[in-house]
């Protein structure tokens, strides 16, 4: 099975609207186990878990953000979502002792799939530094 840096490497950004395996979770082409979802979030969990809870938030439009350095003013209320969405989520996952959000950017920040999205991790201790 491929690692998290195989599938980086091989990830490349999109230059117009190509749609993501992302995408096709939200159009449901592609199932997935949703654990939360709005009019603006979805978030499921990852099938590659690194932690006994791992969740991935996404937003449900792109808006031109596949990545986090990407990020202009008017994407402030959807980062927001998505932090609120993380928050949710460690909740419902009854987290209460403790979670990391981890966004993966760019080539070196080994980001595999260019949708913005958050992964919440949970369920064991974590360990510093992480990368």
């Amino acid at each position: 099975m491929a690692t998290e840096a195989d599938l980086a490497q091989l990830a490349v950004e999109p230059k117009g609207y190509e749609p993501t395996i992302f995408d096709k979770i939200i159009s449901r082409e592609i199932p997935a186990t949703v654990v939360f979802e709005n009019d603006k979030v979805l978030a499921f969990r990852d099938i590659n878990p690194q932690a006994p809870v791992h969740v991935i938030v996404i937003p449900k439009v792109r808006d031109g953000l596949t990545r986090l350095a990407k990020a202009e003013e008017r994407h402030k209320e959807i980062l927001g979502e998505l932090m609120y969405a993380a928050s949710v989520v460690a909740k419902n996952e009854l987290l209460d002792d403790g979670f990391r959000t981890v966004i993966n950017d760019g080539p070196r920040g080994l980001q595999s799939v260019y949708h913005l999205h958050v992964h919440v991790l949970g369920g064991r201790t974590m360990s510093w530094p992480p990368g």
